[in-house]
């Protein structure tokens, strides 16, 4: 979470491009998000220089030798953040501008690629040398201090606070979700080598980006050792639309910095006809909007037939299904409606998990998860694709904690729910004798169905009260007659002192 020292240099950072006349904030962002990209394509080189150097593998850097842009050439160091940062005003300002730009601009080969698409629009706004020079040593002392604090999403980290100053965030549900909880998500998910994964909402691609970082950190060897494998994972596993382009623009930068060289990520409706993935994937990790507008002529007809209702995150769990292998696997948030609400789509869709397929979890969130954006209560579906049912139980897990207080300034906090949930969830045979009025417990599937479908946790979590002993009325009107007693005392006092 941004706070402290970071919030401040970041809010002198905003104040350098707004009296700079960069006002519109999505222009901010998008500037400030070119050069954190900059930055960390510095960064990750030189990472990957060093993981290369220590496997014995060969490795040749982007930067190296002499880079043609246009008709010049240039020397690859000149464009490294770490080089031009140094640079007075005007020679660091022609220099990004004239060079490093159009570097990265061009910087995938495959004209076709996420990256290519969505940086052959981009422009470079910034409009004098000395604003840009202000930007870089703002920048640097952000990064400076992100690495005093061991944070690891820097990019995530001062976009969500970034989109915390826009008026207008949340109108089409685009709020970031939590890094911790993306984490949780996938971790509880365990994603292999051979996933294909997809996120029809992904924004950022914050959870695609999680998901690359957790088979680097699980499954280095399966996935990097393997000539196949890495093909896999550098062109074929990653999928994500959205209908934002800046939200796209960011989503392919963030993933290349990450080491994914050509993610498919693309602009698409999700919910209408445009998209036609049937059963191609086999994880699905996902945010959808929870109160998007939506035009419901475009909406798929197929999606309709499975919950007819304009209700965004009803129709996304359809196509979650939709677009899963059978044996596809789904971790998604939904909000609290979804559990309980008593329209015809709500129960056909729950229904349809239950029934149809196997949910696995109910991850009941508190409503503080998504703050300062918005209080909505939430949850997580775990469900797995099968198409003729499985569904015997559902595990509920009862989340009170996250790691962080619970107002709007969601500072870390001890109490923290997150590793018991993962611990509990990949060891559930234990949970079998759980007792309601504990945090976690398993309801049969036929207690759900004779509930309407009903998933919300309160439906089925018990409260143990504790008797409270109280002493005696006699006791009670005794003590009052001292109290009493003690207050005319009190009273003539006062009354003798203002006399």
């Amino acid at each position: 979470m941004v706070t402290g020292e970071l919030k401040s240099k970041i809010d002198s950072l905003w104040l350098i491009f707004f009296t700079g006349g960069l006002a519109n904030p999505l222009d901010v962002i998008e500037q400030m998000t070119y050069l954190m990209f900059i930055h960390d394509l510095d960064d990750s080189d030189n990472l990957r220089a060093k993981e290369a150097a220590m496997l014995g593998l060969p490795y040749e850097s982007i930067f190296a030798k002499e880079v043609q842009i246009g008709d010049r050439t240039v020397d690859g160091s000149q464009l490294k953040w770490s080089v031009f940062h140094d640079f007075p005003a005007g020679k660091m300002y022609s220099t990004v501008q004239e060079w490093v730009f159009p570097f990265i601009k061009n910087l995938h080969g495959d004209k076709e690629s996420a990256y290519s698409k969505y940086m052959g629009d981009a422009i470079f706004k910034i409009p004098t040398p000395l604003m840009l020079d202000k930007i870089v040593t703002a920048m640097d002392g952000i990064y400076e201090q992100m690495a005093q604090i061991k944070a690891a999403d820097t990019r995530g980290d001062v976009y969500e606070y970034l989109l915390s100053k826009i008026a207008t965030a949340g109108v089409n549900g685009q709020f970031r979700t939590p890094r911790h909880i993306i984490r949780m998500m996938v971790d509880l998910m365990e994603p292999g080598a051979d996933e294909v994964v997809c996120d029809p909402a992904c924004g950022t691609s914050g959870f695609l980006v999680a998901v690359s970082d957790y088979l680097k950190e699980n499954r280095k060897e399966e996935v990097f050792f393997c000539r196949q494998n890495k093909d896999h994972y550098m062109n074929h596993m990653f999928h994500g639309y959205d209908m934002d382009r800046t939200m796209l623009r960011i989503g392919a930068m963030n993933m290349m910095t990450h080491g994914v060289d050509n993610p498919f990520i693309e602009y698409r409706d999700s919910l209408s006809d445009q998209n036609p993935d049937r059963e191609k994937y086999t994880l699905i990790l996902a945010n959808p909007p929870f109160k998007g507008s939506l035009d419901a002529d475009i909406v798929s007809a197929d999606l309709l037939k499975v919950c007819k209702t304009k209700k965004t995150e009803l129709l996304f769990l359809a196509l979650f299904l939709r677009m899963l292998k059978v044996g596809g696997r789904c971790a998604c948030i939904v909000p609290d409606g979804v559990l309980f609400g008593s329209s015809t789509a709500h129960k056909a869709i729950r229904k349809e998990l239950i029934e149809g397929n196997r949910l696995e979890a109910v991850i009941s969130m508190p409503s503080g998860v998504f703050k300062p954006y918005a209080g909505v209560s939430t949850a997580i579906l775990i469900f797995t694709k099968t198409g003729h049912g499985g569904t015997d139980k559902v595990w509920f897990y009862d989340m009170k904690a996250d790691g962080y207080s619970l107002d709007d300034k969601r500072s870390e906090t001890k109490e923290n729910d997150i590793p018991d949930i993962i611990a509990r969830f990949h060891a559930l045979e234990a949970e079998q004798d759980r007792k309601r009025t504990e945090q976690s417990f398993f309801v049969p599937k036929e207690e759900i169905i004779s509930n309407d479908y009903d998933l919300s946790l309160n439906k089925y979590k018990q409260t143990e009260y504790v008797p409270v002993e109280y002493p005696p009325t006699s006791e009670i009107m005794a003590q009052l007659r001292e109290l009493e007693k003690q207050i005319a005392i009190e009273m003539d006092e006062l009354e003798r002192l203002l006399s």
